[in-house]
């Protein structure tokens, strides 16, 4: 995440220039909540200040006494802060794991998506099932991990056979077929990719980042996934 504050000052949505380091009392506020504070900035909401944490993104109040989590949506532009905030905020932390994903490379590719995806995750599996339409309507996939029983479970461990494993795509597909994946150990990604998920707000899979930072929290079929990705972001 070393790329989070200026990912908010590139954020047409950020009204003066981000804070350069996390004032202690914000930090102090956030923390007795169970939150790590990573950027400040002024927010285009008068009186309250937009902080990006490791569980996505919240507003304090500039007196640091009321913390409010939950979106904020500008009446004029008809248009969620929120969104507009995180958009930049998904578009740079993805970027950054690139090398590190495992991705289905479509042969005429259109669009590139990034998938936050658990390999126990039942819609995961509908969606990895729709590869070869997704790739052959240009969409390009390139997966995240995201265990969602957390960094310690089961899960993560396969996760991180996965991303080791000789042919990581063929391990994935296995596994999202239900196939025992042979435990192979790596120096990976997998914790940070969970992490990069966690801050984005992601709580569940597959989660969906569009190339214009837009989140899907959820599956959409192959034709509906074309369909939102050519309009244009909200």
């Amino acid at each position: 995440m070393k790329k989070l504050v200026s990912a908010l000052g590139l954020s047409l949505w950020v009204s003066a220039s981000v804070v350069a380091q996390v004032a202690p009392e914000i930090s102090q506020a956030f923390s007795e909540v169970g939150l790590n504070a990573k950027a400040v900035a002024n927010s285009v909401v008068p009186g309250l200040l937009q902080v990006q944490t490791d569980k996505g993104l919240f507003f304090i109040s500039e007196n640091k006494q009321f913390l409010l989590e939950g979106n904020i949506y500008d009446l004029k532009n008809k248009q969620l802060v929120n969104e507009q905030v995180m958009k930049s905020i998904r578009q740079t932390g993805v970027k950054e794991f690139d090398k590190s994903v495992i991705e289905f490379k479509a042969p005429d590719e259109k669009y590139v998506v990034h998938v936050f995806t658990d390999t126990s995750c039942g819609y995961c599996r509908k969606l990895h099932n729709e590869m070869a339409e997704l790739n052959k309507l240009g969409i390009t996939v390139r997966y995240l991990a995201f265990p969602r029983g957390g960094i310690q479970s089961p899960t993560a461990d396969e996760l991180q056979s996965i991303w080791c494993a000789k042919d990581p795509k063929q391990a994935l597909t296995d596994a999202k077929a239900g196939k025992a994946i042979p435990q192979a150990s790596c120096r990976n990604k997998v914790a940070q990719h969970y992490e990069l998920g966690q801050s984005f707000g992601i709580n569940g899979t597959p989660a969906i980042i569009l190339p214009d930072g837009r989140l899907i929290p959820g599956y959409q079929p192959a034709q509906a996934l074309l369909n939102t990705l050519s309009q244009p972001g909200a």
